[in-house]
């Protein structure tokens, strides 16, 4: 029996994969963290890095950058570009391919049990450091698919590799418009999302938006002796800590009037699996009702994400007359994020407690993403199938990928799906970040399957 060209490229990919790990360990090792208050020289070495990658498979490549918002230093992209060869270009769809090189600070390296952040170490067939899955991974996907369909091309490709995801890429859009001809597409691939469980392929179909807002909640002018004035007077933390309370019923539901939420989900998300993935202390009871994989994916969620008070360091025997905290809610699909914030801030203001002065200053609003059924999504779900061996799942990500929403509104005539490699035990953006690198070949071998079954309906 001759070989199928389905079954070359799955020969390619395994051959070749040896090579993509060692590309991703490169990758690991240049700490490329996007934030102001860190070195950027690294950022563009790996953008270097990445650019030379995809040069090394005879891609047209560039990096390039602009300005984003409130005046933000654009961070290095990189863009490469693969015309097909086995048809004419002008007759062949085009896919973009997004991830990014960008990654979170490593933290606390005494906290890492396996290796240090940033030195990549192989344990029980998984890839240990930071960047190795977020987003690491999706950059290798991209590299293996296309080394394994070599020449063979009968698709247009172009990755976009952007170098801010983990600020929020503010100048994401911008980028978008600049660089608009050379990003066109039919299909938009976005590794940057998550499998069901490691050896269980899944497809993204909903993400949460987000939305934040600064609260300062002020009682004194002044500090107070909390022994000759307290009593008739409430601390500004205390306050607080009462109006935070009212953002959750007694079951830990949200409690926000006017907030989208649906109590149901695709997939059943047993209790004791997910308090094995989160590490979950004993005797401490889940917070909602509804199916749990709703509670993640689409319910919305309120969590308290920084406080400005006293520290206990600095502990006095004093009234604090201020307090000054940030709420950052995740905006369950089918809500406009800014309506959502908007909602946030009046329930904020109606249960300020004890007439205290309260001031709310808007934060992030990101949108939440719904997929649509169309052909591409029907043919990820056949080459995912293919690849593991089994059917994958559609899920929801309770984290926000705000970016696709610009996707959407730049590109309305492409259709956007979203895939990845992250699975429960990846600790993505936490200590002992790691990659099953199984699922790595097996997702290199989908996307391979992808580009090529996407070019093949050129001549159906």
């Amino acid at each position: 029996m001759s070989m199928t060209f389905d079954d070359e490229l799955k020969t390619r990919v395994e051959s070749q994969f040896p090579n993509i790990v060692e590309q991703l360990k490169t990758l690991i090792r240049i700490p490329s963290v996007s934030s102001d208050s860190f070195d950027q020289a690294p950022v563009a070495q790996s953008a270097e890095q990445v650019r030379a990658f995809f040069a090394e498979l005879g891609g047209e490549t560039s990096i390039r950058s602009c300005p984003g918002e409130n005046g933000w230093e654009g961070r290095p992209a990189v863009i490469a570009k693969f015309p097909a060869t086995s048809v004419k270009p002008e007759a062949a769809p085009t896919v973009l391919l997004y991830a990014h090189h960008d990654v979170q600070p490593g933290g606390d390296p005494e906290k890492w049990t396996v290796t240090t952040p940033f030195e990549p170490v192989e344990k029980d067939g998984r890839l240990y450091g930071r960047g190795s899955s977020d987003d690491g991974a999706g950059i290798a996907v991209h590299l293996g698919s296309i080394s394994a369909l070599g020449n063979d091309r009968n698709v247009n490709i172009v990755v976009f590799i952007e170098g801010e995801e983990e600020v929020g890429s503010p100048s994401f859009n911008n980028f978008l418009e600049e660089n608009r001809e050379d990003l066109k597409a039919n299909l938009i691939v976005v590794t940057d999302s998550d499998n069901w469980k490691a050896g269980h392929p899944a497809i993204t179909t909903t993400l949460r938006g987000v939305a934040q807002v600064t609260v300062e909640l002020q009682v004194l002018d002044h500090a107070l002796h909390s022994g000759m004035f307290g009593g008739p007077i409430l601390d500004a933390v205390t306050l607080s800590s009462r109006l935070i309370a009212t953002l959750h019923d007694e079951d830990g539901s949200v409690a926000v009037e006017g907030l989208v939420s649906r109590e149901t989900a695709d997939v059943d998300y047993p209790e004791a699996d997910f308090r094995n993935d989160t590490g979950l202390l004993d005797g401490v009871q889940l917070a909602g009702r509804g199916a749990l994989a709703s509670r993640l994916w689409t319910q919305p969620a309120i969590s308290i994400i920084g406080m400005d008070t006293t520290s206990v360091a600095n502990a006095s025997n004093t009234i604090i007359p201020s307090c000054r905290f940030v709420v950052s809610m995740r905006v369950a699909p089918g809500q406009d994020a800014n309506e959502a914030r908007q909602k946030l801030t009046e329930h904020l203001i109606k249960h300020t407690p004890f007439g205290a002065k309260i001031e709310i200053s808007d934060g992030e609003a990101g949108p939440a993403y719904q997929a649509e059924d169309n052909q591409y999504l029907a043919t990820l779900r056949e080459c995912l199938a293919a690849s593991w061996g089994r059917e994958p799942v559609d899920i929801g990500v309770g984290g926000s990928i705000p970016f696709i929403a610009d996707f959407q509104r730049a590109f309305p005539e492409a259709a956007v799906v979203v895939t990845g490699v992250e699975d429960p035990l990846t600790n993505a953006h936490s200590e002992d970040e790691s990659q099953d690198l199984d699922d790595l070949q097996k997702a290199i071998l989908a996307e391979a399957l992808l580009l090529n079954k996407v070019g093949n309906g050129v001549n159906n």
